[in-house]
């Protein structure tokens, strides 16, 4: 019992020697030990995030399927709409006239709600669909803007190339750095090359 009490005190003795090796008032430094790098050399470029998306040419095709879907999927939400409100307006001028029974009054109610459940299901239903579709194409676009950008970048010694858009993190970069017509052109031309790939 006293070796094991012995050890304990010595443990203790050498631990409080190895902290007071720490002068008093000595704060410990909280500078990562971090290479650093001569960055004169960088080769910095950007391109314009908005001017991609008028001018990157799969960029507008897809856009302008998803637009083109999503007008289609308005007016038919519009006419589901505008064909309740009818039925509802054309049946309640027959109701107030006395031309229905209690019976005929109740029957129309039940179909009037059949047609909201259904347009309410199928702006759900629809409208997820769209919501999807939409993603899976931006980022289909994403992936393929990452993946041209690294080869061009590889291509003409770029070492960063940055996004400008209008709100976002740049206020200005210098409009010598700016490649977003030829980073457009170069995108245009990889798809291209990538569609008569496919095709072959």
């Amino acid at each position: 019992m006293k070796g094991i009490i012995t050890s304990v005190f010595v443990a203790s003795l050498l631990l409080i020697t190895a902290c007071s090796d720490k002068k008093e008032g000595e704060v410990e430094s909280t500078t990562p030990k971090v290479e650093t790098k001569n960055v004169g050399d960088l080769k910095i470029a950007f391109y314009d995030q908005d001017s991609l998306k008028v001018y990157f040419d799969y960029y507008r095709e897809q856009d302008s399927i998803v637009t083109k879907k999503q007008l289609g999927f308005q007016n038919e939400v519009q006419r589901r709409t505008t064909e309740l409100q009818n039925y509802l307006v054309k049946n309640d001028e027959r109701a107030r006239s006395g031309l229905l029974s209690q019976n005929e009054i109740l029957q129309i109610q039940q179909v009037a709600q059949q047609k909201e459940a259904s347009l309410m299901q199928y702006q759900q239903t629809e409208g997820a669909k769209l919501e999807e579709e939409t993603y899976n194409k931006l980022e289909a676009i994403g992936n393929k803007i990452e993946l041209f950008a690294k080869k061009y970048c590889e291509e003409n010694g770029i070492d960063i190339l940055m996004i400008y858009a209008k709100g976002g993190q740049f206020n200005y970069i210098n409009s010598s750095m700016d490649v977003t017509k030829e980073f457009t052109t170069y995108l245009n031309d990889q798809q291209k090359s990538l569609a008569e790939d496919i095709k072959k």
